[in-house]
């Protein structure tokens, strides 16, 4: 508070208070001389570091067998004439991905605010300057006009029209048959083989569909282990404790090698969906003690109100204790999500070609021997960006959800 002239008081900022970047360096980085001493080694540190790899990434670094083994890493030995259907899929997720975006900050003053359009420029230059990503980036680069373009179409849609938000997330459902139709083709298009599955594809693939299936299978143990009736509780116990005792790598050469005996002669289901159930299996046990943490912070005045309203189980659980439990729980989903992601690298074991494995192959090649580095470090951006997007995606779903505020 500041006194005026005529005595009176006006709202100001204390006196003697500071603001911007260089006062908050002073009172956080450089308050003393042990801090200031600490801050100097610090930032000499990583400023060393950083100042070496970029060296090594522009200067010395072979990017060479990227570029060369490009389709390998993405799509496995997925014949190279059918590569305009992996091409044609990207744009149908870069379309949805657009129109996701644009609906859901539709009720934002600004779509493209300069964070956005600098995060886009950066984006673009990368596909253009970096080595790896170069001989295609006159493909790449289309894809992010064409997620920009989406967006804004997505907001005059979502503005427009109420149930944007359900239709979108209907697309999303069907762009997922759409996609096992190009990748695998039928009606119309030359049938390939699982077997040239591999790559970047064959692990997206696989975790969407573990995704997919563990989150529904994990809701149902999860309920299934606190019901009341003994039999059924017994069961989903007995489940989750067995598979969260053995390891993935045991449930896959199971799944490999057991699935089979369970099924009529002669049924023998492709390997690539054998290995899609026991990781739904396995990620189901770990999402269903997710969900319970969540249903347990459900306070029971919930379902107690409920019932005095007329509810049955059915609709108590429905409307009123899932979506608490789910909103609570979405940081471990979400977590565990990005676990089963992960976990694909283990599908090499059991003879799949996913992108580390089929990364792995390449480095095999005489012509690449001791390239490590590059192999894994752009492996290693690639799971990262997935990864990063789905726990960025998670915070902004929290910050929708978020009523206490």
């Amino acid at each position: 508070m500041t006194t005026t002239t005529s005595g009176s008081f006006s709202a100001g900022p204390p006196a003697g208070a500071k603001i911007g970047p260089i006062a908050w360096a002073r009172k956080h980085l450089f308050s003393d001389w042990f801090n200031s001493l600490l801050t100097l080694i610090i930032v000499s540190v990583l400023g060393f570091a950083g100042f070496r790899l970029i060296t090594w990434a522009f200067i010395q670094a072979q990017w060479l067998l990227i570029p060369n083994n490009i389709g390998l890493l993405m799509s496995g030995t997925y014949p190279s004439n059918q590569y305009w259907r992996i091409w044609t899929l990207l744009g149908v997720v870069c379309t949805l991905a657009g129109l996701s975006w644009g609906i859901i900050a539709r009720n934002l003053s600004r779509l493209f605010s300069p964070w956005v359009l600098g995060g886009i420029a950066v984006v673009s230059a990368f596909f253009v300057v970096f080595p790896a990503t170069r001989p295609s980036s006159m493909i790449l680069l289309p894809m992010v006009a064409i997620v920009a373009v989406m967006a804004w179409v997505g907001r005059l849609v979502g503005r427009k029209l109420a149930i944007a938000g359900q239709l979108i997330s209907l697309l999303w459902f069907v762009s997922y048959f759409v996609a096992l139709w190009l990748i695998g083709g039928g009606l119309g298009l030359r049938t390939i083989s699982t077997n040239d599955w591999g790559g970047l594809v064959l692990t997206l693939f696989t975790a969407i569909s573990g995704i997919a299936l563990s989150f529904p299978l994990g809701m149902i143990l999860a309920l299934g282990r606190r019901s009341e009736l003994p039999v059924v509780r017994w069961l989903a116990t007995a489940y989750i404790e067995l598979v969260r005792g053995v390891p993935l790598v045991a449930l896959l050469f199971m799944g490999q090698v057991m699935i089979p005996l369970f099924l009529p002669e002669g049924a023998r289901p492709d390997r690539v969906v054998r290995a899609i159930i026991a990781l739904s299996l396995f990620s189901a046990a770990y999402l269903a003690e997710n969900v319970r943490a969540g249903l347990q912070a459900v306070p029971r005045g919930q379902q107690e109100a409920a019932a005095s309203l007329g509810l049955n189980t059915p609709l108590t659980l429905t409307l009123i204790v899932l979506p608490q439990a789910l909103k609570i729980a979405i940081p471990a989903i979400v977590g565990q999500f990005i676990s089963l992601f992960q976990d694909t690298t283990l599908l090499a074991i059991v003879g799949l070609a996913e992108l580390l494995g089929m990364g792995r192959s390449v480095l095999a090649n005489p012509a690449y021997l001791g390239r490590y580095a590059e192999m894994y470090l752009f492996l290693g951006i690639i799971y990262w960006v997935f990864c990063y997007a789905m726990s960025l995606g998670s915070r902004k779903l929290e910050q929708k959800l978020n009523t206490t505020h």
